[in-house]
């Protein structure tokens, strides 16, 4: 008997200790928004088409639409002009907010893609929080849509429209298009969670972007629309962040105070990230990830 005790203990397998140190978080976290920045950057560079697409639209309004307009519509003596600007002057800010509005609107086609293909599920499984997963994401579309704008802004300065691109202004511009881009993005995150189909994308954009952009002082200012009685026009504008994405970056290049934008555009892209994390958990969200491929 106790030879049978013996020799039961004996070969009992002993649990083994894994002794590996644990991978730090932010490293691995740092890695992780590395890796989603990179592969942006490298699908967008394999894709040239897009970035044509992108640059067309804006180029075509500032060498077109507002050539023809230049000296027709110019704006009077407000802030944050110190003098009497020319037409394609007003809007080069507005249209760089296009380049930023359009891009963030791809980007989610991009995710209504990849979760149809069955790749949202392989990103969102990473051992990695899943905020931090949709911020890499927000981050790589904000470099993109970086990348854009700057593009723009120099072939606008090519096509001889002069923005104040030198010293600390350039500094405040860049932030603001950064804000502005993040804003955006946030909003592509959140769509693509209702976004269900990329049938269904088409239809969806037609009621997101051409409402914001064209209600809002990408093409002409406030003080117009009260002017000319469009009061409800005035008003929807008032209430549109992009608005203020716009105004931000319009009153960064002349290096003059923006106001609340800043708070507007910021707070608009905690709200809409914050519901987008919401969306994109399976297990407290609006449920379009189970019902179309997602985890």
């Amino acid at each position: 008997m106790q030879d049978t005790l013996t020799n039961a203990v004996a070969t009992k397998p002993v649990p083994t200790v894994n002794l590996a140190p644990p991978v730090p978080f932010v490293p691995h976290a740092l890695r992780a928004l590395r890796a989603l920045v990179v592969r942006e950057l490298l699908k967008f560079s394999m894709q040239y088409g897009r970035l044509i697409s992108a640059l067309v639209r804006p180029v075509l309004w500032l060498a077109v639409f507002a050539a023809g307009f230049r000296n027709v519509f110019g704006v009077s003596i407000v802030p944050p002009y110190d003098t009497y600007i020319s037409y394609d002057v007003y809007i080069a800010p507005g249209l760089i907010g296009m380049v930023l509005l359009f891009n963030g609107m791809q980007s989610s086609l991009a995710m209504v893609y990849d979760r149809e293909m069955g790749l949202m599920r392989l990103l969102l499984t990473a051992p990695l929080p899943r905020p931090w997963l949709l911020f890499s994401k927000l981050t790589a579309t904000a470099v993109l849509s970086l990348a854009q704008a700057l593009a723009f802004i120099a072939i606008a300065w090519l096509l001889g429209t002069e923005l104040p691109v030198g010293g600390i202004s350039a500094l405040y511009a860049l932030v603001a298009m950064v804000g502005g881009a993040l804003m955006l993005g946030a909003l592509g995150l959140l769509l693509s969670v209702h976004i269900k189909q990329l049938e269904n994308f088409a239809g969806t954009m037609n009621f997101v972007i051409f409402p914001m952009y064209f209600m809002s002082t990408a093409l002409y200012p406030l003080w117009k629309l009260q002017e000319s009685g469009a009061q409800w026009v005035y008003y929807l504008a008032t209430v549109n962040p992009f608005t203020y994405a716009v105004e931000w970056i319009r009153f960064a290049f002349y290096g003059k105070d923006p106001g609340w934008a800043p708070v507007i555009v910021l707070g608009c892209t905690a709200v809409c990230f914050l519901l987008a994390c919401w969306g994109y958990d399976p297990q407290r969200g609006f449920g379009a990830l189970t019902k179309r491929g997602g985890p």
